[in-house]
């Protein structure tokens, strides 16, 4: 049973003109193989674009992307058919790579866009891509499920990995969440904090805290914050 911190400051950081991202885990040229992966989750970006800027299309095969905005909002447009779609928060983005597909990402004209990226290894190779954004009504303090693996009872969306569960939480200052029990968590505050607990240190945006084994645990919110909690079979 563990409980680790992967703190925002302890991230792999890149920028360009216009962009800024941390990575949790080894990305491009940064390699830690003490952080590659948390079971299926093989990336796990913070990404802040400026107006109209973002990456432009670039490939990908053989991954789960599930993208959430946490402010502003996000342009996609890839080879699956249809015209630009603009994500907003409140609404879940999930782009199946399977057997290979282009896309570019870019924040609106509008103003900055934050938004977090998961990139998950999918458990069928080679499917035929598909790309969904889906809303999800999000009442404040409860743990809501907006996308999940095949086998799961009826969510808003749908990810090609079986016991994968990508919840998310508003909490209110004060608020106590218990956290999911299951093999693998991952708890990222996108925004926000959490108090001192039994697990660790008050943990602030852009923190995240994995667990393993562990069952019965709980978070408190110290000022509103946004949670993104990541459950896995194993």
């Amino acid at each position: 049973m563990t409980a680790n911190i992967r703190r925002a400051s302890a991230r792999f950081a890149d920028r360009a003109p216009g962009r800024a991202t941390h990575h949790a885990f080894s990305f491009g040229q940064h390699y830690d193989p003490e952080h590659a992966s948390f079971g299926p989750m093989v990336c796990h970006d913070d990404h802040l674009l400026g107006s109209g800027q973002g990456f432009e299309q670039h490939r990908h095969a053989d991954l789960e992307i599930v993208s959430w905005v946490v402010s502003g909002a996000l342009t996609h447009g890839d080879e699956t058919g249809g015209s630009e779609t603009v994500v907003e928060p409140g609404s879940v983005a999930v782009l199946s790579a399977g057997s290979g597909v282009a896309h570019a990402e870019h924040a609106s004209p509008d103003g900055p866009t934050r938004f977090v990226q998961v990139w998950l290894t999918p458990d069928a190779p080679g499917t035929t891509p598909s790309y969904d954004v889906v809303p999800v009504a999000l009442p404040r303090n409860e743990l809501v499920v907006v996308a999940a693996g095949d086998g799961a009872a009826a969510v808003p969306a749908r990810v090609g990995v079986a016991g994968a569960t990508f919840s998310v939480a508003r909490l209110d200052e004060g608020t106590v969440l218990a956290l999911p029990d299951a093999p693998l968590v991952h708890v990222f505050v996108a925004t926000g904090a959490l108090v001192r607990s039994s697990l660790a240190e008050p943990l602030s945006a852009g923190d995240a805290l994995m667990l393993t084994d562990e069952t019965g645990r709980s978070v408190t919110a110290a000022v509103p914050t946004e949670l993104l909690v990541w459950t896995f079979a194993g």
